[in-house]
């Protein structure tokens, strides 16, 4: 298993939904960390907490995107991702743009 720390591993200040708003958005987040392991059939566990806070465009690039991009059903994606944070809502944000991505494809 492979563990991201998004404040250690990527940056404190997530933002933006896109690489054109910048090097700390959720499409360069899970364009250069989650995709290539995920692809690979790793388990990877990703730490939210340290930074300074999410903007709801990262986290639906960064997780929802995961679905669009990587044409994955949720269970499957829920087998090879976890995500851990204190705050549940957090959890409960990313599972819910899993899901509205998951929707949209079929």
């Amino acid at each position: 298993m492979i563990t991201i720390s998004v404040a250690k591993d990527f940056t404190r200040f997530p933002s933006g939904r896109f690489r054109r708003n910048g090097k700390t958005s959720g499409e360069a987040f899970r364009e250069l960390y989650l995709e290539p392991p995920i692809k690979g059939g790793e388990k990877v566990s990703v730490e939210l907490d340290g930074t300074i806070g999410y903007g709801s465009s990262f986290l639906e690039e960064a997780f929802g995107g995961l679905i669009r991009s990587l044409r994955l059903q949720p269970a499957v994606l829920r087998n090879s991702l976890i995500i851990k944070t204190e705050d549940q809502s957090l959890i409960d944000e990313v599972n819910s743009y899993i899901e509205e991505a998951a929707q949209k494809l079929n």
